[in-house]
């Protein structure tokens, strides 16, 4: 399994694609905002870049959908299976260092039924409330939803399912890929700002403002959009009259420059977690970065043993 991850703005995409097409891939996205249909120029989706290659788990989901880790995990493991059924190899592109962690751990969501006791004696209770039931269980991986009621409700019957059938619970524990081979692509901190920068303002020359403005016309609501965050949040607010374009800009500037330090952060923390990631520069030719991706790959890696 080969993984190309990296920070935003970091070329990633198309190194992923240049694998792809030298091993016989197809490209599974692992980034968290392109599964939304409609949502183009503000996650970069860049599907001009793909090519002959094909790719998966982009354009799935509705716009205002709230997708989840399971529903990835699911999707993901459907996506690789079908792929290796043609004889083709997955290659895992994306920054999202949730999505690329917990395929390298190897970890599965079994799904858990619904409980319609429990949903009754939980309805009408505040989210702080919920969030406190949630605290009394062991944290599980996809606990964390919280920010609605309605996901913290689901995310305490997993919890509580899992309480009760402790069988279901140790098939959530990690089995680590032995033969995941995961590729950052480094790129210098101010050369990813300049073309954090630069990629900003090309998107809202090309009419990145006018696809929010589609969006909300379609019947997202704001309050969805906003979710997401980033570009949808800060380009929502501007067109809803709560913030002026200078300062929608500025703004927003200073939040992917965030956004992309919090990626490295969790890269960092991956490594210190046993995960070894093989840094390339960015800037690499094309050819020797193939080629040492390949080199990668057919040494003898050791397994990730977490």
């Amino acid at each position: 399994m080969i993984f190309i991850t990296g920070p935003t703005a970091s070329g990633k995409t198309r190194r992923a694609v240049d694998v792809a097409r030298a091993v016989g891939g197809e490209i599974i996205s692992a980034d968290s905002r392109q599964l939304y249909r409609g949502m183009d120029l503000g996650t970069g989706k860049d599907l001009d870049e793909y090519g002959d290659v094909p790719y998966h788990l982009i354009d799935i989901c509705p716009p205002g959908y709230r997708y989840n880790l399971f529903e990835y995990l699911r999707d993901y493991e459907a996506a690789r299976d079908e792929i290796i059924s043609r004889g083709h190899r997955p290659v895992i592109c994306g920054g999202t260092g949730l999505y690329i962690e917990s395929i390298a751990k190897g970890i599965s969501l079994p799904p858990v039924p619904e409980n319609p006791a429990l949903r009754r004696q939980l309805e009408g209770k505040p989210l702080d409330e919920l969030a406190t039931i949630l605290s009394r269980y062991k944290t599980l991986h996809n606990t964390t939803d919280v920010d609605t009621a309605k996901r913290a409700v689901r995310a305490i019957e997993i919890a509580s399912y899992y309480h009760e059938h402790p069988e279901a619970a140790r098939q959530t524990e990690p089995r680590p890929l032995a033969d995941a081979v995961i590729i950052l692509v480094d790129i210098p901190r101010d050369e990813r700002r300049r073309r954090i920068t630069e990629r900003l303002h090309a998107r809202l020359d090309a009419g990145m403002i006018d696809e929010v403005v589609r969006l909300l016309d379609a019947g997202v609501a704001p309050d969805d959009l906003i979710y997401y965050g980033l570009e949808y949040k800060y380009l929502t607010l501007y067109v809803t009259g709560r913030m002026s374009r200078d300062e929608m800009i500025a703004a927003l500037e200073i939040a992917i420059h965030q956004f992309a330090k919090r990626q490295m952060t969790w890269f960092r923390g991956m490594e210190r977690r046993g995960f070894t990631l093989h840094r390339l520069p960015f800037d690499l030719p094309t050819d020797e970065f193939v080629d040492r991706v390949v080199a990668l790959e057919n040494e003898t890696i050791p397994n990730n043993s977490l």
